[in-house]
């Protein structure tokens, strides 16, 4: 015999009857289904509503939603790892799944073979839902006689001072920036470097506080280009600003987001099916075309504004390199800058 309950949604009005129980998962997990997820997330308000009450609708499971920064809950999962209060991390880079494999539970999601190949759940625990590529915003009454399509066109002595980027030390956006740009001229040899070198003298040292800043200064006019993200940049071309996107002709590097399910979760079969939705056909088709976060899937659809990944030149980094020599990477930027500003 069947019961019943009902479970109230985070954020609707209406309650949903649903079934509490599913024998053959209860068996394979050895304890009773639950109607409980409980999500650490560093995730926008945007990307966050577009998935979690959908969730919730779908399998009648209610969801404590605990958002900070993506450092803070990494930070509060391996304080926890003795005792999991999360059953999933939604959101965050390659690079702290990669250094944190041991706080994770082996899940490889039903469709990941639905995913571009480049960014399948390979380790085995880790699996990517968005992509994010480093483009160039462009403000085009600013750059009017310019050719502005990649990289090697910001090298012009008539945008000195006019470009505008965040400090890849302490941005995550401009970090990925610089690893673009390095990979795609001369894979972080001393061609690649060089490259930084002239580009940064360019800058002039006008580094923005912020990377939002980047992106706002090249819209309301202040600068001519900005190196900047795909997210926010689709944003404003649907708010109808008055930019272009560029993705670099030499190669645009897509990084993924990804989620995860804690090691000893408590509601483990709720964690294992939201990595099935996440990467679902829906809910990537409304990631896609609602949000302006890329989905992963081969088939999702993407909104006017987001440029097709198969018309895209795009470059996939030594992640292992990167993770590896990321203050070594720093370090050399910081001593190029300095470098830069005594001249």
């Amino acid at each position: 015999m069947k019961k019943w309950m009902k479970v109230a949604l985070v954020g609707l009005s209406l309650t949903t009857l649903v079934a509490c129980s599913n024998k053959e998962d209860s068996k394979e997990e050895g304890k009773k289904d639950s109607d409980k997820l409980v999500v650490y997330s560093p995730n926008s308000e945007g990307l966050i509503n577009a998935t979690i009450p959908a969730f919730e609708d779908k399998y009648g499971v209610k969801v404590e939603l605990i958002q900070a920064g993506t450092g803070e809950l990494f930070k509060k999962l391996e304080s926890e790892k003795d005792a999991p209060v999360a059953d999933v991390i939604f959101g965050g880079s390659y690079t702290q799944y990669e250094q944190n494999g041991e706080l994770f539970e082996k899940y490889v999601a039903k469709e990941n073979d639905e995913v571009v190949k480049e960014y399948q759940n390979t380790t085995g625990y880790s699996t990517p839902y968005t992509l994010d590529g480093s483009v160039l915003v462009v403000n085009p009454d600013l750059t009017k006689g310019m050719k502005i399509e990649g990289y090697k066109d910001l090298l012009n002595d008539e945008l000195k001072g006019k470009i505008s980027t965040a400090d890849p030390a302490n941005s995550s956006s401009a970090f990925a920036q610089l690893t673009n740009m390095l990979a795609v001229n001369g894979d972080f040899d001393d061609t690649s470097w060089e490259y930084v070198k002239e580009l940064f003298t360019l800058v002039d040292g006008k580094i923005s506080s912020s990377s939002s800043n980047v992106y706002k200064t090249v819209a309301d006019g202040e600068m001519a280009v900005g190196l900047s993200y795909e997210d926010p940049t689709v944003k404003l071309l649907n708010d109808g600003a008055n930019v272009k996107i560029v993705y670099p002709k030499e190669g645009t590097v897509f990084l993924p987001a990804s989620a995860a399910v804690i090691k000893n979760a408590k509601n483990m079969d709720n964690a294992k099916k939201f990595m099935d939705f996440i990467i679902s056909k829906d809910v990537q088709d409304t990631l896609g075309t609602k949000t302006t976060n890329r989905p992963v899937r081969k088939d999702a659809k993407t909104s006017d504004n987001m440029k097709p990944l198969d018309e895209i030149k795009s470059v996939t980094e030594n992640y292992d390199y990167v993770i590896k020599n990321k203050d070594k990477i720093v370090d050399k930027y910081n001593e190029i800058f300095v470098e830069t500003q005594s001249k």
